[in-house]
């Protein structure tokens, strides 16, 4: 587009251009600029000196439209603070007149490699933002199947558990029942104890697979509040009908006085109950584990020993500055975590067990209801001597 107010430039200039591009003429700014917004110019000569809009504030609103339209800028009274304005406003180039043909055209010729160019890289760009839309969208189908994947692993380890206590108690209530027709006195008792078990159990596999749900659907659950000693006990007794624990082996220290803490109750018993689980498993026969219940007035240290070898601690990024705590400590007498492995230990499917003893899901579950909560854990372990989870929890409590 040519942009002159005196018709000799304006149409020596069409002449000059009109055999190697579509040319458009504009007698003043507001012209110009109507012809701007309905076409898709690439390249502009524009007079400096015109009545009504000078040619700056022309280059101003043609950037304004497009910013990568190429303007040459053409006077016949140069001043150099003229020239500095038009370069910072956006102006590809500065000519005088009166202008060499040959001037001009190169002049023309380069503004339109430019326009070409930036043409291009704008294609690129664009390009490239589709591609990386399209990574991140794959990343995300990825991410969103292996979460899906690992919350299903979840939950069969969460309901192995139950089911595992669930039967044992249905072998023995056939042992106990036999051949027997009628059961009545201490049996009787000892079938209805047996059988209330294994209704919490179940009970427990019900409020896991809502729990879960609840998550895939990403449906916020109701506010809870649970006695913190009356899931001590629960976790105590789950503990005492599973096989692969020693009940001999187990103390559990109480909260004095006791607390009603808002969480939801199934995921502080399961991960009190993986915790537990664990140790008793990666300790031998002759371990011993202790459960422990705090209030703590204040967070715990949060200093340079965090970093020391044989310890780890995680902290969720909304984890409260401030008391009051819960502290939960989890101890066992075992053999330690080796130092190469700690950095590993709350990674899914991570796992030290033989083959088929372990599914490596559950310190994974453990830090995920942590984090969840917005809560912190802090390993402490010492090789040969036991390790040590302590779970800092919000207090947010109502004392009972």
């Amino acid at each position: 587009m040519v942009v002159d107010d005196e018709d000799g430039p304006r149409h020596a200039l069409e002449i000059v251009f009109k055999p190697t591009y579509q040319v458009l003429l504009a007698r003043d700014g507001a012209q110009a600029l109507e012809l701007a917004e309905a076409h898709a110019v690439d390249a502009v000569i524009l007079d400096i000196r015109m009545p009504g809009m000078s040619g700056i504030e022309v280059l101003r609103h043609l950037k304004e439209i497009d910013p990568s339209i190429e303007v040459i800028m053409l006077t016949a009274y140069e001043t150099l603070e003229t020239a500095r304005q038009a370069l910072r406003l956006g102006a590809r180039d500065y000519l005088t007149k009166p202008f060499e043909i040959a001037t001009i055209r190169l002049a023309v010729s380069t503004a339109m490699d430019c326009k070409r160019i930036s043409r291009k890289i704008q294609l690129h760009e664009q390009s490239l933002k589709l591609l990386q839309e399209e990574v991140q969208n794959q990343t995300l189908q990825e991410r969103i199947a292996r979460t899906r994947s690992e919350i299903y692993a979840s939950i069969l380890h969460d309901i192995n558990g139950p089911l595992t206590v669930i039967s044992a108690f249905v072998e023995m209530l056939n042992q106990n029942i036999g051949d027997t027709s009628r059961v009545e006195g201490e049996d009787l008792d000892r079938l209805r104890e047996q059988l209330y078990r294994v209704a919490i159990q179940v009970d427990s596999c019900v409020k896991i697979s809502r729990r879960y749900l609840s998550f895939l659907r990403n449906t916020p659950e109701t506010n809870h509040q649970v006695s913190v000693n009356q899931t001590l006990k629960d976790v105590r007794q789950l503990l005492h009908s599973r096989p692969d624990c020693r009940p001999q082996g187990l103390s559990i220290q109480f909260l004095e006085p006791d607390l009603k803490l808002r969480i939801n109750g199934t995921d502080l018993v399961q991960l009190l109950l993986n915790l537990a689980v664990n140790a008793f498993q990666c300790s031998g026969p002759s371990a011993s584990v202790e459960i422990a219940a705090h209030l703590l007035p204040t967070p715990p240290d949060q200093g340079s020993s965090a970093r020391q070898p044989g310890r780890r601690r995680i902290s969720a990024e909304n984890f409260q500055s401030h008391g009051p705590l819960l502290e939960l400590t989890v101890r066992d007498s075992g053999s330690g975590i080796p130092g190469e492995i700690i950095d590993r230990i709350f990674d899914p499917y991570f796992s030290t067990k033989p083959q088929g003893q372990g599914t490596g899901l559950g310190l994974s579950i453990v830090h995920r209801l942590v984090m969840q909560s917005a809560g912190c854990i802090d390993v402490t372990t010492d090789p040969g001597r036991g390790t040590e989870f302590k779970i800092y929890l919000p207090a947010t409590i109502d004392k009972s």
